[in-house]
């Protein structure tokens, strides 16, 4: 009994703890299934809340371009209607014009009606004048004609007489013309010797030993030699020779005086090296002086300053385009004298002024003037006389012309220059410093072109007119001229023109 009521026992306990253990698992899937459905409540909101913000902005942006495309419309009909206003607004105006034209054609028919009737009035009124003129004075229209014809022709004969002799004294004219160009040509093919400068002056030796002696130990004698002279001395393996470089020609000669003298004695070394370029340099300074004084006496010129003379006399190594300056003044000086002779002008002030004009091409400073206007200083500080000083400053136009002395020297020194053989330069050099000239200006913005012209001596450069203003174009003449100044070498002066104009361009078909 008790195993059974035990077996029983256990199987109401297996029982009740199956029966409490489903009833647990229901009522937590319940809890789960409550709790999903409320997830499922939850997320159904959420999507309902997204799909209507969606909702939203889409029909937002539906208005926005709905409001876009009735702007859009507005402005095309707003358009229209201002075309449409303008349209009839000239339709008006061409009906007015209509109207006034055909106004205008009616007065002018008018008018013209009555102009044919006032010109037959008026043959009329000729016709009876003309006959009452006949019978006054008896003569008939063809005799009065031909009276007048003969007055006509007596005249003519007056008027014709007098017309010739005009071209008679304006042929005079023409012929004085027509011989002082003549003259004036036969100045221009002087030829006289031209000395060609250039930048080295080669100093000859007899051995190469004296090269060694020349150079110093360790390099100081020739060290000592430049710095006395500002000449830079090249040695090399050019047999018998060393080579002088600098572009100051005066200089070059005190150097190369200084060595001849140095070798010729054999002592070299740097104390003795300063005493003898002293004084070469005494030599060179009264071998100037003499030059200046023996040039004005040649061309008898008397009373001018002493410094004056002393400019004269540094002519003598000073070169341009490889012309003697010193002969090149002689010579614009001697032409200046013949053309005022046949002038008939004072020869002896042309002469001056032409020896004079080149004269701020060797001053003893380096200003920052044209030469032509550093001449006219120094002859006005020297009491040069005013017609003399215009005729320096003047003769590459950087001043006014005020005396018939000025154009004279201005014509002589073109033709000592220009005429056949005055000058030497090799072409290759030539074409490269013009070369050099125009890329220069190029490289600056807003240039469109550039010529160089006058043998280099102008460049003119063209810019943009939509690129630059009037301000502008002066201040890049100004660079180009500074950039030039410093960058490159020439002989005398560059005027550097900038041209700044616009042009407009159509076409007739």
């Amino acid at each position: 009994m008790e195993i059974v009521i035990g077996i029983i026992g256990l199987i109401i306990g297996a029982v009740l703890a199956w029966y409490l253990t489903g009833k647990a698992a229901n009522s937590r899937a319940q809890n789960i299934l409550s709790d999903a459905e409320k997830d499922a409540e939850v997320i159904k909101k959420n999507k309902l809340l997204e799909a209507k913000e969606e909702i939203i902005s889409m029909k937002a942006e539906a208005e926005k371009q709905a409001n876009a495309r009735a702007s859009k419309l507005q402005i095309a009909e707003n358009r229209l209607k201002q075309r449409e206003m303008s349209l009839n607004q000239r339709h008006e105006e061409l009906s007015k014009k209509g109207q006034e034209i055909d106004t205008i054609r009616l007065n002018l028919e008018n008018q013209q009606e009555l102009l044919d009737k006032k010109s037959a009035e008026l043959e009329r009124i000729y016709r009876q004048s003309l006959e009452q003129l006949e019978a006054i004075s008896g003569l008939s229209a063809d005799e009065a004609r031909e009276r007048l014809i003969e007055s006509i022709k007596e005249e003519a004969k007056t008027n014709a007489q007098s017309y010739i002799n005009e071209i008679m004294e304006e042929a005079k004219m023409t012929a004085n013309k027509e011989a002082k160009r003549i003259v004036v040509q036969s100045i221009q093919r002087v030829a006289t010797e031209t000395a060609i400068e250039n930048a080295v002056t080669v100093f000859h030796i007899d051995s190469d030993e004296v090269k060694g002696r020349i150079i110093g130990r360790e390099g100081r004698n020739i060290r000592a030699l430049e710095a006395a002279t500002g000449v830079e001395i090249v040695v090399d393996d050019t047999p018998e020779a060393i080579v002088l470089s600098g572009f100051d020609p005066v200089r070059r000669e005190i150097a190369r005086l200084s060595l001849h003298q140095l070798v010729a004695d054999g002592r070299i070394h740097p104390a003795r090296i300063e005493e003898v370029v002293a004084k070469v340099k005494k030599q060179i300074e009264e071998e100037i002086v003499e030059t200046g004084k023996r040039t004005v006496i040649d061309l008898g010129i008397h009373g001018m300053h002493p410094e004056l003379i002393r400019l004269i006399g540094k002519m003598k190594y000073r070169s341009s385009y490889g012309q003697n300056l010193l002969q090149h003044s002689r010579e614009t000086a001697n032409l200046c004298a013949i053309m005022a002779a046949e002038l008939g002008l004072n020869p002896k002030k042309a002469r001056r002024a032409g020896l004079l004009h080149d004269i701020g091409k060797v001053p003893d400073d380096e200003p920052e003037l044209p030469h032509a206007l550093l001449g006219m200083k120094l002859a006005e500080k020297y009491k040069e006389k005013p017609d003399i000083c215009n005729a320096i400053g003047s003769h590459h136009d950087e001043v006014e012309m005020t005396t018939l002395l000025a154009p004279i020297v201005q014509v002589c020194d073109a033709i000592s220059g220009a005429r056949p053989g005055a000058r030497h330069e090799i072409v290759e050099a030539y074409m490269k410093r013009l070369n050099d000239l125009e890329n220069l200006a190029l490289s600056y913005p807003g240039v469109v072109k550039t010529y160089a012209i006058q043998a280099g001596r102008e460049l003119r450069v063209i810019v943009g007119a939509d690129k630059l203003d009037d301000q502008d174009t002066e201040k890049l003449s100004a660079e180009i001229a500074r950039k030039i100044q410093t960058d490159m070498t020439y002989p005398g002066q560059v005027k550097i023109t900038v041209i700044r104009e616009t042009r407009a361009v159509s076409y007739a078909k």
